[in-house]
């Protein structure tokens, strides 16, 4: 009596689409041993794609029949040949290794005899239109993806921030997911201002509850989906596309592209200074009067209570101040920095009044877009001459219009980004309301911020270490944005009743700098 192993295969799509099913492929095997007379020696059910034989059940056989005593003729008995490989090369490489140990691969509904020279063209056939199938299948479903790509869908699993949802009509689509789009807001606005590394952020985003492993997090950051942008990849003769995606963007195209300028080291991060101790909020502006290195600070444990005291970095030098001391001397020469009401009102009106008759349509940020605008659309311009006159390759005109469609793409967004002149006029209001009220009561203001913000607040007026001298600070140097506003202070505090004051002394690259000054960690 003959004796075979029978192998059942079906992939969860195959089933779908064409009905298969292992308990009927098992029954029909079995109906066709019977009906031969041939023992069944084993069942072997797989639900793996046959794209290769990388299959657990495969595996397991292969072993078995590999390991057998006897190496008399043994069959593997299935439906059709597309069961046994959806891939000619690898089951011509398959049948190679059965053939050695005496195995024959046969397939009850397309059987093969393999004494006949001209059954391998029928062979080849059999395993051929399984291949041609998967292929035309990938195919198509390659050509309605990008088709759906082109049309501002996002077909895959909805990324951080996101959800799927469906419509009435069946149709897919993202939205945003609550709470997970405002963290992912957040983390967008941190980067932006390149304070925090991407890893750094990453960890104070996982504090607030986002969850998101390094390497995802990553490629999320560099996903234009969050600004409602869908990238479709090149294919063929087509080249890289964006498109604006059906979806809601959770942050603008401008706050995207600066975050990528940040990661890709385009925009200068601010150095940060960090401090131990709420009690040392003067640790790294300091310099040691004697010896003009840096004050450091540290605590000291007496007996009921830890001392605070700023001490040179240089062990060798015995510079050593009491924290406590320090700290109140900078808390009053702050009263030095105070605007009264009257004087703050009557800057800001001076301010706001300089502003409006100084502000052109054509602002120095949008001058800039412009011009590189320009400069792109004459490099495409020159490309373009180049190629018809075959002075550059049809490739390389190809690279570089990808990369001046890809900048110009950049620059108008950015463009579209910036405000008119209204919100212009808005910004410079807020930041004079929040100017006044830090200095209108500076000390008190001081006190009551947390250690961060009193940091941004020395390093915003002292772009330089200042240097105690045990009871009093040398002559300091103010920020630049400072200065000019106390010398206009000074100037609104002599000025006669009724009297315009003249910003004309004054340097114009300061006052495009703002209003505010400009804090530094």
């Amino acid at each position: 009596m003959n004796s075979a192993y029978l192998y059942v295969r079906v992939s969860t799509d195959e089933q779908k689409r064409k009905g298969y099913s292992l308990p009927e492929q098992e029954e029909r095997l079995l109906r066709h041993c019977e009906q031969n007379n041939i023992e069944v020696k084993g069942i072997y059910h797989e639900d793996y794609s046959a794209e290769n034989f990388n299959r657990p059940q495969w595996q397991k056989l292969l072993t078995i029949v590999k390991n057998r005593k006897k190496k008399d003729q043994e069959n593997i008995l299935f439906i059709k040949w597309d069961r046994f490989s959806r891939n000619i090369e690898f089951a011509y490489q398959m049948i190679g290794i059965l053939r050695n140990i005496n195995v024959q691969a046969m397939a009850i509904d397309q059987p093969i005899d393999f004494k006949i020279p001209e059954s391998t063209v029928m062979l080849a056939v059999y395993l051929a239109v399984p291949e041609s199938e998967n292929t035309r299948r990938a195919l198509n479903t390659l050509t309605g993806m990008r088709r759906a790509k082109l049309s501002g869908r996002w077909i895959s699993s909805a990324p951080k921030g996101y959800q799927n949802l469906s419509h009435s009509d069946g149709r897919k689509y993202i939205a945003p997911k609550q709470p997970e789009a405002a963290l992912m807001q957040w983390v967008f606005g941190e980067l932006a201002k390149g304070t925090f590394n991407a890893e750094q952020v990453r960890k104070m985003a996982y504090g607030k509850g986002l969850k998101c492993e390094r390497n995802n997090f990553w490629k999320i950051i560099r996903n234009p989906i969050y600004c409602g942008i869908i990238v479709v990849p090149p294919y063929e003769d087509q080249e890289m596309q964006f498109v604006k995606g059906q979806h809601e963007g959770i942050i603008s195209e401008s706050l995207f592209y600066e975050v990528q300028d940040v990661l890709n080291g385009n925009k200068r991060k601010v150095a940060t200074k960090t401090v131990s101790n709420d009690m040392l909020p003067l640790r790294g502006f300091l310099e040691c009067p004697d010896c003009h290195r840096m004050l450091t600070g540290g605590a000291s444990k007496g007996r009921h209570n830890h001392y605070y005291y700023y001490h040179c970095s240089d062990n060798n030098c015995k510079c050593r101040f009491k924290a406590e001391n320090v700290n109140a001397y900078f808390e009053r020469e702050l009263l030095n920095f105070q605007l009264t009401p009257a004087i703050a009102d009557h800057f800001k009106a001076v301010v706001m009044d300089q502003f409006k008759s100084e502000h052109r349509g054509d602002l120095d940020a949008r001058k800039a877009i412009l011009a590189e605008i320009e400069l792109q659309e004459t490099m495409l311009s020159n490309a373009r001459k180049q190629i018809a006159l075959k002075e550059i390759e049809p490739d390389d005109f190809k690279a570089i219009k990808t990369d001046c469609n890809k900048a110009l793409k950049v620059l108008e967004d950015k463009l579209a980004e910036l405000p008119g002149k209204d919100e212009s006029l808005k910004t410079v209001e807020h930041l004079m309301d929040l100017l006044i009220a830090k200095f209108s009561n500076i000390q008190m203001h001081f006190k009551r911020s947390p250690i961060a913000e009193k940091r941004k607040l020395i390093g915003s007026m002292y772009p330089e270490n200042l240097c105690f001298e045990g009871n009093r600070h040398r002559t300091a140097y103010l920020s630049e944005p400072l200065r000019v506003i106390l010398q206009s202070i000074s100037e609104l505090q002599d000025m006669k009743k009724g009297e315009r004051l003249s910003f004309d002394n004054l340097s114009p690259v300061v006052a495009r700098r703002g209003i505010e000054p400009l804090f530094q960690e």
